[in-house]
C-alpha cells in the first residue's frame, strides 16, 4: 500500500470536515423543527417496524406499484445511489491516507467484478435521469405537469447533478484504464470508454484523473449539503419515517382523548359533572383542539413533511383531486414543510418563537381544500414512504369544528341532527324505525 500525504490530501480533509460540519448544522435545525411538534409515542411493536422499513424503504416495493416504468427507473438510481457510495467510500479513505485504489490489491478479482458493476449502475443511472428530465420536462406527466418554480427546478436539479457525477465516475475509470502504472482490464465499461482519452499523454491523463476525482467527490460533498434544502432529502427521511409510520389500521380515527373524557364523563350516570380536572387533563386548559399552525401538529406529522418526495402519487390517487375539487395531498404536505421552515427561519432570527401572524391553516391550506376531502385513505395508500396527509388534514378540519366553529353546512346539519333527534337524519326518534316497514 503506498501512501503520498501531501497537501491534497490536507485540503481534502479540510474540506471534508467542512461539508460534514455544514450538513451537521442544517440536520440540527431540520430536527429541531422536528421537535416543534407535540409529543408522540411511535415506538410500539418494534419488530413490525423494522419489517415495514425493509420492505418500504429499503425494498422499495410501493414505487413499482401500476406505475412500472417510473418505479423500475427510480429503483435504477436508488440501487445506483446505495452501492456506488461503496466506492465512493474508497474515494474517501484515499483521499484522506493518499493512497490509490487502496482496496484493489487486497480484493484482486473481487474489486474488478465490483467496480465493473458500479460502472453499469452508473450507466443505468444515467439512462434513468435523461428518462426522467424527458417525463419532466418534454413530454410531463399529468402528476408532474403542475409543479412550478422551485419545486420543478429542484427537480431537475437534482437530476442534473447526479448525471454528471456519474458522468465524472466514469470518466475516472476510463482516463485510468490509459494510464500505465495501473491495471484496469477486468473493468467492464471503461474498458469501452478508454478509447476517448487514447490520444492523451501520461501527464495529460493524469490531470484527467485527478481532475474527474476532485469534481467527483467535491460534487458529491457539495450535493450532501444541497440535501437539506431539496426534496431529495427523503432519501435520508425516508427510513426513520417508514419505521415511525402508523401500523394501526388506515380506517381507524385516533380520538382526542379531552374529548373522549368528556364524553365518558356524560355517559357515566354516577359521575360528577362539577370534579375538578374532570376531563383529566387540567393542565392542557389552554391547548388548542386541532391543529391551526405546524406547533399543534404531531413531530411526526412534521417528519413526513421533510420526507416528501414531491412525487404527486397522493394527489394522482385522491377521488376528490380527480374529480376537479381543490384538494391536493401532495400541496397540503409542501405547504406543512414550507409553514414549517418559516416558522424555524424566524426562530432562527429571534432566537425563539414569536408569533409572524400567520398559521398553517388560512395562509397556506384553506378550508375549501380540507373540506373536499373524503378521508379514503388513498393518499396514505400511494404514498412510497407512508406519509400520512390525512392526519393533517382531519386535525386541521378539527380546528376549523371545535376552536372557529367553521363545519361546512353538511356537517352542521347533521349535528343538529344529532343533538336534536339523536342520529345524523332529519327524523323524530320515533320516527327512525319506520324504514323497517318499507
Amino acid at each position: 500500500m503506498d501512501i503520498h500525504f501531501g497537501i491534497q490530501n490536507i485540503i481534502f480533509i479540510l474540506a471534508l470536515a467542512a461539508a460534514i460540519w455544514a450538513f451537521a448544522r442544517q440536520w440540527n435545525k431540520i430536527w429541531r423543527n422536528i421537535k416543534l411538534g407535540k409529543p408522540l409515542d411511535r415506538t410500539d411493536q418494534p419488530g413490525a417496524r423494522w419489517k415495514t422499513m425493509a420492505r418500504v424503504a429499503l425494498g422499495q416495493t410501493k414505487m413499482v406499484r401500476r406505475r412500472y416504468v417510473a418505479g423500475f427507473f427510480h429503483v435504477v438510481i436508488y440501487v445506483g445511489f446505495v452501492l456506488i457510495n461503496i466506492e465512493v467510500a474508497e474515494i474517501l479513505i484515499d483521499g484522506i491516507l493518499g493512497t490509490h485504489r487502496i482496496l484493489q490489491a487486497p480484493l484482486g478479482p473481487v474489486y474488478d467484478a465490483a467496480i465493473s458493476f458500479f460502472e453499469i449502475l452508473a450507466v443505468l443511472v444515467i439512462i434513468a435521469c435523461v428518462v426522467f428530465l424527458w417525463r419532466r420536462n418534454v413530454q410531463p406527466v399529468a402528476r408532474l405537469r403542475s409543479l412550478s418554480g422551485w419545486p420543478k427546478r429542484d427537480g431537475n436539479y437534482i437530476l442534473v447533478i447526479e448525471l454528471v457525477l456519474m458522468m465524472a465516475l466514469l470518466s475516472l475509470g476510463a482516463a485510468e484504464a490509459n494510464m500505465n502504472n495501473l491495471n484496469t482490464e477486468g473493468w467492464l465499461v471503461t474498458s469501452q470508454l478508454a478509447p476517448l482519452f487514447s490520444g492523451l499523454s501520461q501527464e495529460a491523463l493524469h490531470w484527467v484523473e485527478r481532475g474527474a476525482w476532485w469534481f467527483h467527490i467535491i460534487g458529491i460533498l457539495l450535493f450532501l449539503n444541497y440535501l437539506p434544502y431539496s426534496k431529495h432529502f427523503h432519501i435520508i427521511m425516508a427510513f426513520p419515517n417508514v419505521w415511525y409510520s402508523r401500523l394501526s389500521a388506515k380506517g381507524k380515527s385516533d380520538n382526542l382523548e379531552r374529548v373522549k373524557a368528556e364524553v365518558q364523563l356524560m355517559m357515566d350516570p354516577e359521575a360528577d359533572p362539577y370534579a375538578a380536572d374532570a376531563g383529566g387533563n387540567g393542565d392542557d386548559e389552554d391547548e388548542r383542539f386541532g391543529a391551526k399552525d405546524v406547533q399543534d401538529l404531531k413531530w411526526v406529522q412534521l417528519m413526513n413533511a421533510y420526507a416528501c418526495t414531491e412525487c404527486g402519487r397522493c394527489t394522482d390517487s385522491c377521488p376528490a383531486h380527480l374529480t376537479g375539487k381543490k384538494l391536493s395531498p401532495r400541496k397540503i404536505m409542501m405547504d406543512t414543510r414550507d409553514r414549517l421552515e418559516e416558522v424555524g427561519q424566524v426562530i432562527d432570527q429571534k432566537g425563539h418563537w414569536e408569533d409572524d401572524g400567520k398559521s398553517l391553516l388560512y395562509d397556506y391550506t384553506t378550508p375549501e381544500e380540507l373540506w373536499a376531502c373524503t378521508t379514503c385513505n388513498a393518499c396514505v395508500e400511494a404514498c412510497p414512504v407512508n406519509i400520512d396527509p390525512l392526519s393533517i388534514i382531519m386535525d386541521m378540519r378539527r380546528y376549523l369544528v371545535m376552536e372557529d366553529s367553521q363545519a361546512s353546512a353538511q356537517i352542521n346539519t347533521m349535528m343538529t341532527n344529532v343533538e336534536n333527534n339523536g342520529a345524523p337524519w332529519a327524523y323524530a326518534q320515533a320516527d327512525r324505525a319506520n324504514w323497517i316497514k318499507e
